[in-house]
């Protein structure tokens, strides 16, 4: 029997361009929001088994990319634990969101396309303990907001801790819970242990793998309760942008795989499958043992952000190299109607021009007014554009894109700097080399020059690829939605492509393409995406 407790209260979820209302990448939500509580406690009953009366009932406002505003009612579960054995509650847990009432209209959601839309950035820690209502989930990591021009390739300089949703321009991770609650999907966010978080004995507890093992358990709570929990469990989309777009890629990529089954067991996770159905994924920062070699094959030439100088040419040209032979390796091949067969390092860049840049450039220019268009292309000399299409050079568009964002190595550092050293630190070491390059080339003074024994077996499990190329997954997802800015230096522009390019040779269904002039996070086609999981679920909306 429900308990119904009438209440008033707000929720802030942002901070907009008036008082009270929340910019959330073209929907703007309302702080106030009248709430109906159905059940005292949203806390799972007996072990891993969701409640399905442990609800709060949220009226809102939220509007869409096109300015108008909609009335939203939707039944929202605080933080439920989605493990058995939890090492910290305060991040494995996640928070469920289903729409009721759109614009005075019942929705019934209980057979919609669950989102799982994770914030994680830097690969460091995400919670949900303290949400009060959709897009609660927060982050520590800095969030990538995304938009700008060449030189705001770098993320936003707000590592903002709140829910508070990203502005408005460049999309990012914030504002995907709202838009898919606005469709009629149901939204779960997970947290996630992160690699800066420590316990009493100052032990690193959240390093790799630790948050993909929890994505994958969230999966497995929502799987296990099919039949309880509003939505399709079949039908579960993943999201995220940078690390978190990262670790959607590889909850793609590697569901059901046995590699993670000793990791799944020791937290208690439910005896489900962890397969997802389609994976979005914005500017992932994955393939990282290659992704030293292919940021200075992409970067290279360009100077550095933060010294206004060009990097060691010798380590650069050293690290391009490994990616020329890393890359030769993976013979993959050019998706199908680009003209190109096998991919390697000396064609790759004619390969990102004709298939990603060009195209990107020419909808750019042609959605600009005649008038705009003509400036921009006045202060854009390197572009020429007949017929409505855009060419230009590779050389020219690095000139174009300006500086690069980070030093080299760019992720294995030489002195364990870098935020993927932490991601593979271990027990008290906060830090470790993860390659052979990296480790050789120490200049902390470590008494030894090679990888740790447990790396390896680590790397596989970070990384898609490892899932994709080979012996193939066969439990992968089938559906792939990929995006890059292509002013994005966090990282090289191969690492989406060649994530394409695999899943593509599979047989699998990519939807992969770069925004013009956009730097890391950007994530500006939020409805493509959403009509997209319309497209690729067959979902047909319930409303009365």
């Amino acid at each position: 029997m429900k308990h119904k407790a009438i209440k008033r209260r707000s929720v802030v979820l942002g901070i907009g361009a008036t008082a009270g209302v929340a910019a959330v990448g073209g929907i703007a939500v309302s702080a106030q929001a009248s709430s109906e509580t159905a059940s005292d406690s949203s806390s799972s009953s007996g072990g891993l088994v969701f409640d399905p009366d442990g609800y709060t009932e949220i009226t809102t406002t939220l509007t869409d990319t096109d300015g108008t505003a909609h009335d939203v009612t939707y039944h929202f579960w605080k933080a439920i634990t989605y493990v058995s054995k939890p090492v910290d509650e305060k991040y494995q847990s996640l928070i469920v969101s289903v729409p009721v009432e759109i614009d005075g209209k019942a929705v019934d959601a209980s057979n919609a396309p669950i989102v799982l839309s994770n914030v994680i950035a830097g690969y460091v820690e995400s919670s949900v303990a303290a949400a009060t209502g959709i897009g609660g989930a927060a982050g520590s990591g800095t969030p990538p907001n995304g938009g700008g021009p060449s030189t705001s390739a770098s993320p936003s300089p707000s590592a903002s801790t709140t829910a508070t949703p990203a502005p408005p321009g460049g999309g990012g991770a914030k504002a995907m819970p709202q838009m898919a609650l606005l469709a009629g999907y149901v939204v779960v966010e997970p947290g996630a242990r992160g690699r800066t978080t420590t316990n009493s004995a100052d032990e690193y507890y959240g390093t790799a793998p630790a948050a993909i093992v929890d994505l994958k358990a969230a999966v497995r709570y929502l799987r296990a309760n099919k039949g309880r929990i509003p939505g399709d469990t079949d039908r579960i989309v993943s999201a995220g942008v940078s690390a978190g777009g990262a670790l959607s890629s590889l909850l793609g990529a590697s569901g059901d795989s046995p590699l993670y089954d000793k990791l799944l067991k020791e937290i208690g996770a439910a005896d489900a499958s962890d397969a997802i159905f389609a994976t979005g994924a914005w500017c992932p920062i994955t393939d990282l043992e290659h992704a030293d070699g292919a940021y200075e094959w992409n970067w290279g030439t360009n100077v550095t952000q933060s010294t206004g100088k060009v990097v060691d040419q010798t380590v650069s040209k050293d690290l391009q190299s490994q990616f020329a032979e890393y890359q030769a390796k993976l013979r993959l091949r050019g998706l199908k109607g680009s003209g190109f067969g096998t991919l390697t390092a000396r064609n790759y860049d004619e390969y990102l021009v004709k298939q990603y840049l060009e195209p990107s450039a020419t909808t750019y220019l042609t959605d600009l007014s005649d008038s705009d268009r003509e400036t921009y292309l006045a202060k854009n000399t390197f572009i020429t554009w007949k017929n409505g299409k855009a060419t230009f050079a590779w050389d020219d568009f690095l000139t174009h894109v300006g500086t690069r964002k980070k030093t080299t190595p760019a992720f294995d550092a030489f002195d364990l700097s870098a935020g993927e050293n932490n991601e593979f630190g271990t027990g008290t070491t906060k830090a470790r080399h993860y390659t052979a390059y990296g480790a050789k080339n120490d200049t902390t003074g470590l008494t030894t020059k090679r990888v740790a024994s447990d790396i390896p077996a680590k790397l596989d499990l970070m990384n898609p690829m490892h899932h994709l190329v080979g012996k193939a997954n066969p439990k992968r997802t089938k559906h792939w939605w990929i995006r890059l800015g292509t002013n994005d230096t966090d990282t090289s522009h191969v690492i989406s492509a060649n994530l394409a390019a695999a899943a593509h040779r599979l047989g699998d269904q990519v939807n992969h393409l770069y925004y013009w002039d956009q730097g890391h996070g950007a994530n500006i086609d939020l409805p493509d995406f959403v009509a997209w999981i319309t497209d690729v679920t067959g979902y047909k909306s319930k409303k009365k």
